[in-house]
């Protein structure tokens, strides 16, 4: 089963459903990506005691992070899984996507062992029932000025696709490449299930004009969106938030239907309070009610 918009909407209602989580989608299409955030954000990292921040800001739902090389991505072992299901459960907030943090400092591009993070993470994403994981690149993984680093990534990318590719999951590309490289990445991986993560703050900071990027890219091409603005909140940093989400709007962007806040805050901020407001500002901006 290849990852499309039609299998994630209507796999996603199935699964919200099983879930019980009273959250469902609406056939406006200013409203139909819901909102969530990432939990190392919320100050839990790969912590399920990030879905009842979650609750307590009023977000749909929330990104887990895998783990780190300390308790061995512990999202992977089934005992420790079945805790974030049930909170997740418990408190009607719901998993939204999988990351990968760590391989910023283990770097996909040069070390063995992602290899299987990345195979294991599909595993856990069937099991949790979510449909994209971030793959992080920066830091020690970041593919800037590495054409090798690039070679070696498109390779495993295109070796790992078709078990996506049966399960429906999608694997996204976080970085600082621009579209143009991006697109090449995908191209070259062959598979549809490959896409982009996209962070309009990472785009902005690597010299890119976001709204270029996004057109460019396109919105089949973007499987999830980060909302951040390092430092501030939304609509207080220095990137354009209403003409981001207008320019998503017009391109009737749905992707997985989510996207997730992150790091939208200013230094030491409460984050309850500073994700309610960014939260309040995505629902003015989508149309929600």
């Amino acid at each position: 089963m290849t990852y499309t918009r039609r299998t994630w909407l209507k796999t996603s209602t199935l699964l919200t459903a099983l879930a019980t989580t009273g959250i469902s989608t609406s056939a406006n299409a200013r409203s139909r990506i819901r909102i969530s955030a990432c939990d190392w954000s919320l100050g839990k990292s790969s912590d399920p005691g990030s879905f009842a921040i979650a609750k307590s800001i009023g977000l749909q739902g929330v990104q887990l992070n895998l783990g780190n090389t300390e308790n061995n991505l512990h999202l992977r072992q089934p005992d420790t899984l079945n805790k974030f299901i049930t909170a997740s459960k418990e408190t009607g907030i719901a998993i939204s996507s999988l990351a990968i943090a760590e391989m910023n400092r283990v770097p996909y591009k040069s070390d063995p062992r992602t290899d299987q993070w990345v195979s294991d993470a599909i595993d856990v994403a069937v099991t949790c029932g979510v449909h994209v994981i971030l793959l992080a690149f920066f830091d020690k993984g970041d593919l800037r000025n590495d054409s090798t680093g690039v070679a070696t990534v498109t390779n495993k990318l295109k070796a790992v696709a078709p078990k996506a590719e049966k399960h429906g999951i999608c694997l996204g590309i976080e970085s600082y490449l621009s579209a143009a490289e991006l697109m090449h990445i995908m191209d070259n991986a062959g598979s549809p299930n490959v896409k982009v993560y996209y962070d309009f703050r990472n785009s902005a900071d690597a010299g890119y004009d976001v709204i270029k990027e996004l057109k460019e890219l396109g919105k089949d091409r973007i499987c999830e969106l980060h909302m951040k603005e390092n430092g501030r909140l939304l609509r207080k940093g220095t990137l354009d938030w209403t003409k981001i989400c207008d320019t998503l709007i017009a391109m009737d962007y749905i992707g997985s239907g989510w996207m997730q806040i992150e790091g939208a805050m200013a230094t030491n901020a409460d984050i309850t309070d500073s994700y309610k407001n960014n939260l309040a500002f995505l629902k003015e901006r989508f149309g929600y009610s």
